[in-house]
């Protein structure tokens, strides 16, 4: 019986995981990869005969075999919807996040899976019919112990093995997860992912090699004019501005979809729009979509970038477990003050204990909030802590602080998390869509409703920010910047039927390029910043207003003259197109120094920091 459920069991697992079973994923995925699905089916085959001899309970080894292939399979189907990746064995610590999250995102059962969760019943039935023969517990031992052993040295032979693994035709796709788990199944991509847990050094790594490339950054200025900026044509005097970072939730210019083809009857984004003249503006690219919002935080504290990591990883809980160069530790070097504000639980992702190993002196969480105002329950319990009462509670925050010594501060709102739905708010205070393209539904209007009144609501913080600032005598700047896009609706409904994105997956660019505000109380020039990364946030905010910078930030803006982001295999060249081609020598080089010196800073000595 083993072969026969080990074989109902892939399928079973592949149909949930993609959501359909075809002939095209017969031909451009299954066949192409064969060695791939046959060891997932030998792996299973000996699973169950290990758990069939050793217990003599055929029903169990059908029920541990099937949840074994279903449940990663009904997870990354899930994750691929919600966040456009699959599911990771890293995933596996980020437990309580995602159940919280999951629960409030409306996902729901999908035909594949209530149909295996019936095959499945039946074969549990049938194999209750099925009889072990007795034997000794020595022949036992060895029945179970044979296939025991075999499942063994698939997982830590093959699987686990980067070398056996290649031989055996499967590839490494570290930028493009979702390809990664067509191509070889879900079972093979989750347990080769494990190889992926450590993080080996680059190739020549040593404190001469590190002393190599600042030398270079030292004796070379290749950061881009900034035309406009005050480090070009300000006076120098502002040395310790205080900085203020405000990562706003999902926020983009939904206006933009007014050039394809929908209306809404209120300008949404009209702060944002006002201050492109007299301030820098800019995309940052994104490497999330659908959430992973500390993967984005991660990036613009640090310099670091998550392409150099494990794909999927979550470095605030994997790596961010001991003091850690950051923007925070570096102005706190500098005599700042380092205060960190997110109104949600201080323990999601970690950052409860991130924040002080990146040098903030105080977290500010919702645990410490009294009784904020709050607005979209529909979804979440009790709604959300809106991004009028995080513009309140940093502008007091303000007022309280020492004025003995400048501020960073670092805010995270939560306002317009996704999931999107018209009853989040009252009728009279939605946004309404007016006009749209044929082909966008009913249930994508209203999310698209909800979704534009959340940005209108972060785009009112923006512009009560920077009115209350302006007023203030003490050098200010603030960096207001979107942390990903998500789904609206019904999947890519609403980028694809509009024409906005040509791709309906989350590795489409134009998803990936988020709002970049940097403005300061005391220079009103606008600089046109273009597509950074979003590991470039601090780096150009320095560099804009002429800061002394440490020696990673240094490098980071040099390499803006040989290319502005790449992220999850997507380069964003110096003129600003997007392209997945292979990179040039010269970016190769740039790239491997930006993974020295973050492998330096993050697992390494730290020679970094003895050069600034």
């Amino acid at each position: 019986m083993a072969p026969l459920v080990s074989l109902i069991t892939l399928v079973c697992t592949e149909w949930i995981h993609r959501g359909e079973l075809t002939v095209k994923v017969l031909t451009d995925n299954v066949l192409p990869h064969l060695p791939a699905f046959l060891l997932t089916w030998l792996l299973l085959g000996c699973i169950y005969q290990a758990l069939a001899r050793a217990t003599r309970l055929h029903p169990l080894a059908v029920a541990v075999t099937g949840l074994l292939g279903c449940i990663p399979a009904a997870v990354t189907y899930f994750k691929l919807k919600l966040r456009g990746e699959p599911f990771f064995p890293w995933d596996l610590s980020q437990f309580s996040e995602a159940t919280d999250v999951a629960g409030k995102s409306g996902v729901e059962l999908q035909t594949s899976m209530w149909v295996s969760g019936l095959i499945f019943a039946v074969l549990f039935v049938l194999a209750c019919f099925v009889r072990e023969p007795k034997t000794g517990v020595r022949a036992r031992a060895l029945a179970a112990g044979i296939p025991a052993v075999g499942a063994l040295v698939l997982v830590f032979g093959v699987f686990i093995s980067p070398t056996v693994s290649q031989l055996v035709g499967i590839t490494p796709d570290m930028w493009m997860q979702n390809r990664y788990y067509r191509n070889y199944g879900v079972i093979a991509g989750f347990l080769t992912n494990i190889q992926n847990l450590q993080v080996d050094k680059p190739d020549g790594y040593s404190q001469e090699a590190v002393q190599e490339i600042i030398d270079k950054d030292v004796s070379q200025d290749l950061a881009p004019e900034f035309a406009g900026s005050y480090k070009r044509e300000g006076d120098g005097a502002v040395t310790q501005p205080n900085i203020i970072f405000v990562m706003n939730e999902s926020f983009w210019d939904v206006a933009e979809l007014e050039e394809y083809g929908v209306e809404f009857d209120q300008e949404v984004t009209p702060n944002l729009h006002r201050l492109m003249e007299s301030a820098a503006y800019g995309k940052a690219y994104s490497p999330s979509f659908g959430g992973g919002t500390c993967d984005v935080e991660f990036e613009a504290l640090t310099g670091y970038s998550v392409e150099f990591l494990p794909s999927g990883c979550k470095p605030f809980q994997q790596h961010v477990t001991r003091p850690m160069f950051s923007v925070a530790s570096y102005l706190k070097e500098q005599g700042y003050a380092t205060q960190a504000i997110h109104c949600y639980y201080a323990k999601f992702w970690s950052r409860n204990t991130a924040y002080p190993n990146l040098g903030f002196d105080e977290f500010i969480s919702l645990e410490d909030f009294e009784n904020p105002e709050k607005k979209r329950d529909y979804y979440w319990g009790g709604g959300l802590v809106t991004d009028a009462e995080m513009t309140h509670r940093i502008i007091q925050e303000w007022e309280e602080r020492d004025q003995d010594q400048p501020l960073f501060m670092h805010a995270v709102t939560m306002q317009n998390h996704t999931s999107y739905n018209e009853a989040n708010y009252p009728e009279e205070e939605l946004v309404d869509v007016v006009k749209a393209p044929e082909g966008i539904s009913d249930k994508t209007l209203g999310a698209l409703r909800d979704f534009a009144t959340g940005v209108k609501e972060a785009d009112a913080m923006l512009g009560e920010l920077t009115d209350y600032f302006s007023q203030v005598d003490e050098p200010v700047i603030l960096v207001f910047w979107g942390d990903h896009y998500n789904p609206i609706g019904s999947g890519y409904e609403v980028y694809t039927a509009t024409g906005y994105s040509s791709s309906p997956n989350s590795e489409a660019p134009e998803l990936h390029q988020m709002p970049l505000m940097i403005w300061s109380n005391y220079w009103d020039e606008p600089v046109d910043i273009g597509t950074v990364a979003a590991y470039e946030i601090s780096p150009v905010t320095f560099e804009l207003y002429g800061l002394e910078q440490p020696a990673l930030f240094d490098h980071l803006v040099d390499q803006l003259s040989a290319y502005r982001s790449r992220t999850h295999g997507v380069t964003i060249q110096p003129d600003g197109s997007a392209d997945t081609e292979e990179l040039t020598e010269e970016q190769s080089q740039w790239f491997d120094e930006h993974w020295m010196l973050q492998y330096d800073l993050m697992f390494g000595q730290e020679y970094t920091l003895e050069e600034q």
